[in-house]
C-alpha cells in the first residue's frame, strides 16, 4: 500500500496538539517529537492506570485520572480525587461517569489552557455527554459504534465479511437444551459445545456445555439473550493481538500468548488472567496467519466506520494448527501494557501513539506495509509476562494489609520480598525481579473474583505445555502472602460486593 496523506477531520486550530505542530508527520522521529512537545492535556480516565501504564514516558501532559490510588499518592502523573458519596458501581462506565462529575475533575478540565482530551478503557453515551459539558474531546470512536462492534455476534459477522473465520458456529436464539442440541446437530457442531452471550468478559459469559445439567447452570443467561454464539468445542490455546486502524491501513502488533483459567489466579473457567510475549511463542506460520487476519479485520472495521486501537483474541487449534477469530475488543485492553512496551515500541513508537495521532488532526504519511514488515521480525520481540492475580476464595472479607506497588525480588529458594517503591516496570533488572501494581488495598473488600493486582516480570510465566511454571507459582504465592484480612463485622452498613462483581481492568 502506498503512503497516504491523512487529512484532519476537524479544523487544525481546534484539534492541534501543540501550538507549533508540524504541518505533516513524515517519519517516526517526527511522531515521537510531536508527542514529546504535546501541550494539550490528555487524560486516561479509568479505575486504574493499568491499561496505559507508562504512556506518560512518551506523551507530555499525559495524566491518569483514576478512582483507585495504586501508588499511595506517589505517582506524579496520577490524579485520584477525594472520594465523595456515589451510587454503587456496577461497571467501569459508572466509575468513569462518577469521576467526570467530580468537582475536582471538572475544575481540572476547566482550568486547562487548552481543551483537554480523554481516552478510556470503557465509556458510554453518558460519558460522552459529560465530556461535552465540561469541554473534553473524546479520542475514540463513539460509544454506539463501539457497542455494536463489541457484540460477539457482530464480531463473527464482521470477520465473515473480512474473510477472517471463526470456529465453526451458528448464531441463534436458544429456547431450551433440546433446541440447543437441534441447532448443533443441524450445523455439525458435535455434542461438546461452547456457548457465548453477546456481551461481557469471557470468564463470565462463555459456557462449556456437554450435558443438560451444564446447560441448566447457565440457562437464564443463554435463554434470555436474543441471540447467542454456539461453537464447536476445539482443543485450542488462546492468543491475542492488538492493532490500530488508521486511514491508510491497519498497523499490527505482536501476537501474545494468553494465560487462561488458572485456578491460582482466577475463579473463572476460561477467564483471562495474563499474557506472555516471547519470540518462540508461535511458529512463523501462525504469526503470519494471525497478522494477516488482524490486518484484514482492521481494514473491515475501517469500512464499518471504526478507527484507532482494537484487540483480537485468536483460538489456535492444537490438533491441526488452524487459526480462528475468537473475540474483538474495540478498545485498548489488558494486553495493552505489554504491546506498548515490547521492543518495537522502543525502536519506533508504542502502538497507542498511532491511535493518538489518528485522532489528533495532525496530517501524516504512513507506510503501513513497511512498519508491519519490520514489526513482524522476531528481533522486535523480547520476553515479558504479566499475571493478573484475583482473589479465588468463595468468601468475603476486608483487607487489613496489602503489598504496595513497586519492585519485588525473588530469592533462590523462591521467597518473595519487597525491594523498593516504583511506578514503572522499567525498573525490573532481571527475571528475579518483578513489578507489582496493587489494585486492592487496606480497607477494600476481598471477594471471589476481586482483582488484587498485576505482576509484570521479564521472561516466561508458563512452561512449554503452557501451564504456569515454578517461577510463576512462587511469584503468585509470594505476593498473596503479603495480603491479610479480617472477617466481615456482624453488623455491616456498607453494601457488600457480590461474588463475581464486574472486572475493572
Amino acid at each position: 500500500m502506498p503512503s497516504a496523506c491523512i487529512p484532519s477531520d476537524n479544523p487544525p486550530e481546534s484539534m492541534a496538539i501543540n501550538e507549533a505542530s508540524m504541518t505533516k508527520i513524515r517519519n517516526i522521529s517526527e511522531l515521537r517529537l510531536l508527542f514529546h512537545r504535546n501541550e494539550r492535556p490528555i487524560y486516561f480516565i479509568s479505575a486504574t492506570n493499568f491499561n496505559l501504564l507508562g504512556l506518560e514516558q512518551w506523551v507530555r501532559n499525559f495524566k491518569y485520572i483514576n478512582y483507585i490510588d495504586c501508588f499511595d499518592g506517589r505517582h506524579p502523573n496520577v490524579f485520584v480525587p477525594k472520594e465523595t458519596d456515589h451510587d454503587e458501581f456496577t461497571s467501569i462506565e459508572d466509575i468513569n461517569n462518577y469521576l467526570l462529575q467530580h468537582k475536582s475533575v471538572v475544575d481540572l478540565a476547566e482550568k486547562s489552557q487548552q481543551p483537554p482530551v480523554a481516552v478510556f478503557l470503557m465509556f458510554d453515551e453518558q460519558t460522552e455527554q459529560l465530556c461535552k459539558e465540561i469541554g473534553i474531546d473524546v479520542w475514540f470512536p463513539d460509544a454506539a459504534l463501539r457497542s455494536r462492534c463489541d457484540n460477539k455476534m457482530e464480531t463473527v459477522r464482521i470477520g465473515n465479511k473480512a474473510g477472517v473465520p471463526s470456529v465453526p458456529n451458528v448464531l441463534a436464539k436458544v429456547d431450551s437444551y433440546q433446541h440447543l442440541q437441534q441447532l448443533a446437530k443441524m450445523h455439525g457442531l458435535g455434542e461438546n459445545l461452547v456457548v457465548q452471550t453477546a456481551f461481557g468478559d469471557s470468564g463470565h459469559t462463555t459456557f462449556f456445555i456437554s450435558s443438560e445439567d451444564e446447560f441448566n447452570q447457565h440457562a437464564d443467561e443463554i435463554i434470555n439473550d436474543p441471540e447467542v454464539k454456539i461453537m464447536k468445542r476445539i482443543n485450542c490455546r488462546g492468543a491475542t493481538m492488538e492493532a490500530c486502524v488508521t486511514r491508510s491501513g491497519t498497523l499490527v502488533g505482536p501476537l501474545l500468548t494468553e494465560v487462561v483459567g488458572e485456578p491460582e489466579l482466577t475463579p473463572y473457567r476460561g477467564g483471562w488472567c495474563g499474557n506472555e510475549i516471547f519470540p518462540e511463542a508461535f511458529s512463523e506460520t501462525i504469526r503470519t496467519k494471525a497478522r494477516e487476519m488482524a490486518s484484514r479485520f482492521g481494514n473491515q472495521l475501517k469500512e464499518e466506520g471504526y478507527r484507532g486501537c482494537f484487540d483480537l483474541d485468536f483460538l489456535i487449534d492444537k490438533d491441526d494448527g488452524e487459526v480462528y477469530l475468537g473475540e474483538l475488543n474495540p478498545r485498548i485492553c489488558g494486553a495493552s501494557p505489554m504491546t506498548n512496551h515490547v521492543a518495537f515500541a522502543y525502536a519506533d513508537a508504542p502502538l497507542f501513539l498511532f491511535h493518538l495521532l489518528e485522532f489528533s488532526g495532525v496530517e501524516y504519511e504512513l507506510d503501513v506495509n513497511e512498519l508491519n514488515a519490520r514489526w513482524a521480525d522476531p528481533v522486535f520481540i523480547d520476553s515479558w509476562s504479566q499475571l493478573v492475580i484475583k482473589y479465588t476464595e468463595d468468601q468475603v472479607d476486608i483487607i487489613t494489609t496489602a503489598p504496595e506497588s513497586g519492585i519485588y525480588r525473588m530469592a533462590e529458594n523462591g521467597t518473595v520480598s519487597f525491594h523498593r517503591f516504583d511506578y514503572s516496570r522499567e525498573g525490573i533488572a532481571s527475571e528475579n525481579e518483578a513489578f507489582f501494581l496493587r489494585i486492592s488495598g487496606p480497607g477494600d473488600y476481598r471477594y471471589e473474583g476481586a482483582d488484587l493486582g498485576i505482576l509484570i516480570t521479564r521472561g516466561r510465566a508458563m512452561n512449554d505445555q503452557f501451564e504456569l511454571n515454578t517461577r510463576a507459582h512462587h511469584w503468585i504465592a509470594g505476593i498473596k502472602a503479603y495480603y491479610s484480612a479480617q472477617p466481615l463485622a456482624v453488623v455491616n452498613t456498607q453494601p457488600v460486593p457480590q461474588h463475581g462483581a464486574f472486572k475493572i481492568l
